[in-house]
């Protein structure tokens, strides 16, 4: 008996696809927003100078009958920040665009857009990890001390605002005028009636973080009852003065063993026994290095044309980069042919391909690699700050270009090209009036 099976026709079936394109993962951007905004007239190169005036010492005991004061001398402090400019395009082919059934260059459009926004929350959370004031939860002395249960708590909370307070960060909403008496109807000087306008501190912290501290009923209480209140994208709530907001941009590292490194004799390293190797893993999304292995230590080189030797990790999603240094932690990258052949960091150990063999031939331009946690632990920054911390310096503000006509270049009109830029920078502008808080978190981005 013949039987007409599904697999005799599979040339005769027409492909099915969707009209509707699959939702994108969702990024929660607020960092960029909280910057003061700043403009770098143009003509004026690419330093920004911010000036502050600081306060006068208050006197130390009363004037005598007849004699002036020896006076105070003014002092200044200045902080600086250097524009640069960031784009990137999406190029596509007029063959791509009248055969692929969506529309690739609006897709494009929309894409482009995304990432402008994203890089520039990116960029600031990586200029915020300058700040100098650092703490850890349960007081631990650094983010290698800290241990799975380190959390974010209530106590750690009110450890960040009381210094707020007591420096006298200003607040947002607040703290422009300096009477001392509080408005029955509107509340605290210069706020409105509704709770919404009372002066706050920010805090912004990754949605695992968030969950550690919900999981307190002091915060679930106090969210629950400020949350028909709220006054920022993706805002949690309010607890003890600070206004709570989550971004799953929060960048995060996760401490990894060491693994090794062999001498050989085909560079320019100098002898010396005590060569060590830092291996740091970014995501292929954000350009986060959140993968840190371990130091390894007390590698012996004989020189003068001495070189190191390893194999990157196979670990998928992530590009990698290799730090070398000379007795103490790594503070710049290696030097291989291995690395990128063009721009600013071309010949330099970053951006390698995984389960690839490196060879480190010199000690190379100067970059702090992040602190490593612990094996095995994975730790998130929470950052609290007040108004005046720090702010957006913007030479040029977003472009877009949409090309879709001939030029010289492409004289037959085969290519179609998105592309953005931006000129700016973010500057610290009172490393007083910010802080960061490290924890890990008893939560996990997997579903395991």
């Amino acid at each position: 008996m013949v039987i007409n099976q599904y697999s005799q026709f599979t040339s005769d079936i027409e492909a099915y696809i969707a009209d509707e394109l699959l939702a994108l993962a969702r990024r929660q951007v607020v960092a960029y927003g909280f910057g003061d905004a700043l403009t770098l007239p143009e003509g004026r190169g690419l330093t920004y100078t911010a000036t502050r005036y600081n306060r006068l010492p208050l006197p130390f005991a009363p004037l005598s009958e007849g004699v002036p004061p020896t006076g105070q001398a003014m002092t200044l402090t200045q902080v600086t920040a250097t524009a640069q400019q960031w784009g990137d395009k999406v190029t596509i082919t007029d063959v791509a665009e009248l055969t692929i059934k969506h529309p690739l260059f609006k897709t494009a459009i929309d894409l482009c857009g995304l990432a402008v926004t994203e890089t520039l929350d990116r960029n600031t959370f990586n200029a915020l990890m300058a700040g100098t004031q650092v703490n850890y939860v349960n007081s631990r002395g650094s983010r290698a001390s800290l241990v799975a249960g380190d959390v974010m708590n209530v106590h750690e909370v009110h450890r960040i605002t009381a210094a707020l307070y007591t420096i006298g960060a200003p607040r947002y909403s607040g703290d422009e005028n300096t009477t001392q008496k509080i408005d029955a109807e509107n509340g605290e000087p210069g706020a409105g009636k509704e709770p919404r306008s009372q002066p706050h501190y920010v805090a912004i912290m990754h949605p695992l973080v968030e969950h550690d501290i919900r999981e307190t009923s002091t915060v679930l209480n106090a969210w629950s009852y400020s949350d028909v209140n709220k006054l920022y994208n993706d805002e949690l709530g309010e607890l003890a003065g600070v206004r709570f907001c989550r971004s799953n941009m929060v960048p995060f590292w996760t401490g990894v063993a060491a693994g090794s490194a062999t001498p050989g004799t085909s560079g320019s390293l100098a002898t010396d026994s005590n060569y060590r190797i830092i291996v740091t893993g970014s995501d292929t999304q954000n350009q986060y290095e959140s993968l840190v292995y371990q130091v390894v230590t007390s590698i012996n080189v004989a020189g003068p044309n001495g070189s190191i030797t390893l194999t990157t990790p196979s670990t998928a999603g992530y590009t990698w980069n290799v730090y070398i240094g000379k007795n103490t932690s790594p503070v710049n990258l290696g030097v291989t042919a291995s690395g990128p052949t063009t721009g600013p960091l071309a010949g330099q150990a970053v951006q390698l391909p995984g389960n690839t063999a490196v060879t480190i031939t010199n000690i190379g331009t100067a970059q702090v690699p992040p602190a490593a946690p612990a094996t095995g632990v994975t730790v998130y920054p929470c950052f609290f700050f007040g108004r005046g911390a720090y702010g957006q310096v913007v030479l040029e503000d977003v472009k877009t270009s949409f090309l879709t006509s001939a030029d010289k270049s492409d004289p037959l009109n085969q290519q179609r090209v998105v592309g953005w830029k931006v000129f700016y920078s973010t500057i610290l502008l009172n490393q007083q009036f910010f802080a960061r808080t490290e924890c890990a978190s008893a939560f996990s981005a997997t579903f395991g």
